[in-house]
């Protein structure tokens, strides 16, 4: 049941309020190897899905896939789940469909 859509909150300017994607800590490589939540690297950005947007948001839309720095961020809890409160300003990127019905499709 997605309970986002019910949310007891108006937010307000540029704030993006976002749901983490999966869970922190470890994590898999592709190749299928545990890496621990301890493991040291280097500065990392995570995704997260848009639940709501502020009236001044231009770029995000809800539902929207969003890619941000986990350092710069502020949570809230509502209805006992976790979120994350963004500017807009802090999100990096949005994510794009790899391949438009009616193109021809990305190249890499």
């Amino acid at each position: 049941m997605n309970d986002d859509a019910k949310l007891p909150i108006r937010l307000l300017h540029d704030r993006v309020l976002v749901r983490l994607d999966g869970a922190e800590g470890e994590r898999r490589s592709s190749a299928g190897i545990v890496i621990p939540a301890t493991a040291s690297m280097g500065r990392r950005l995570s995704w997260a899905t848009a639940v709501g947007v502020g009236p001044n948001v231009r770029s995000v839309a809800a539902g929207d896939r969003v890619l941000f720095d986990p350092e710069d961020r502020s949570e809230v809890e509502l209805h006992g789940r976790e979120y994350v409160l963004l500017r807009e300003r802090d999100v990096h990127a949005v994510a794009a469909e790899r391949v438009e019905s009616d193109g021809i499709g990305l190249y890499l």
